[in-house]
């Protein structure tokens, strides 16, 4: 399978030291000891207890939905689906802002989420114990799916003098790959290495959120940031209305050598005037958002919730494009819940 390529490829003592330090090590059956304040640590304070045992009757249920950074997209769609599911349902909801896809894994395995959004790729990492090392031979088998969402866009933000034309140019440059144990840092290192053969060894690493990234570029910390987000990105549309920054665009050669990669990547095209200075369409490859929870919590819940988002998805502003009913099983990567297989039917 054309996937193996990649899978042997991410094994990174940087990413496996990383995983190691943050939520994932919720798959190995420890939990957060967070408050669910939205520090990316938080396993929320409502009444869900973490084991499936949610009455589902709309009695006060709180539903703890884990995130991503303040600066993507992850959290303020969160915080839409939260005012829609309030809104639709008697359930309460506590949104936390974490370092999004793999960190959120760890914190469904664990119980300390009912409800995170991931990327597909991760989700297929994690549910088939394969592709980074915290995963390897380390299935998550609670892990199951709901909906996907939107193309996650691999932005590649430049500081302007950085002298970057192609991935290759990366090679001893200062890139922040994104969070440690974030699907974006898990991204940025697959496209390195196969579009550019470049290992953590080849530049120096960074690993900060979306919002640090910007401001990284804006002070001329760094040479480039990966960002991973449906357009625009809140980050970067505020980096580039307060500095000069670029966008990099990958050519086709490029674009066709991670796709052979990984299967998960398709072609995605950031257009002309999404960000301020940013005049032409910038050529690049994309993932898939989604929703997932884990297998033993409460069908009833998972369709109420479910049933409240899809059935309102008016409600929403933020990458309503993309979102709907019939395209929400597009690029679903795992076993779906049965309370999410009772709603799309």
């Amino acid at each position: 399978m054309r996937d193996e390529l990649t899978n042997d490829r991410i094994n990174r003592r940087n990413l496996l030291g990383a995983l190691g330090a943050i939520g994932v090590a919720g798959i190995a059956g420890c939990t957060g000891n967070g408050n669910g304040n939205g520090n990316g640590n938080g396993n929320g304070n409502g009444n869900g207890n973490g084991n499936g045992n949610g009455n589902g009757n709309g009695g006060g249920e709180t539903i703890r939905w884990h995130a991503g950074g303040t600066g993507g997209t992850y959290f303020p769609l969160s915080g839409e689906f939260e005012t829609v599911v309030e809104n639709n349902t008697d359930y309460n909801m506590e949104v936390s802002a974490t370092g999004a896809s793999v960190e959120n894994v760890g914190s469904l395995s664990s119980g300390d989420a009912d409800f995170a959004l991931i990327q597909n790729d991760i989700a297929y990492f994690a549910k088939n114990g394969t592709g980074i090392d915290a995963f390897d031979g380390n299935a998550i088998e609670n892990l199951q799916g709901v909906a996907t969402l939107y193309p996650e866009t691999i932005h590649i933000v430049l500081r302007p003098d950085a002298g970057i034309e192609s991935l290759s140019d990366m090679e001893g440059m200062r890139i922040n790959t994104g969070d440690l144990g974030s699907g974006t840092q898990v991204n940025a290192l697959q496209i390195l290495e196969s579009a550019a053969g470049l290992t953590p060894d080849d530049f120096e690493e960074q690993n900060t959120d979306f919002t640090q990234a910007s401001n990284q570029i804006q002070d001329g910390d760094i040479d480039a940031a990966f960002v991973v987000g449906g357009w625009p990105v809140g980050a970067i549309e505020e980096l580039a209305t307060t500095a000069d920054m670029e966008l990099l665009t990958l050519s086709d050669d490029e674009r066709q050598t991670i796709k052979d990669a990984a299967s998960w990547f398709a072609d995605d095209t950031v257009p002309a005037g999404t960000y301020e200075g940013i005049d032409e369409d910038v050529d690049t490859v994309s993932v898939q958002a989604m929703i997932a929870t884990r297998a033993e919590y409460d069908a009833e819940i998972v369709e109420n919730v479910t049933a409240a988002i899809f059935d309102n998805l008016d409600d929403l502003t933020i990458k309503t494009d993309f979102i709907s009913v019939d395209s929400a099983q597009d690029g679903m990567s795992i076993e779906l819940h049965e309370g999410a297989a009772a709603y799309f039917g």
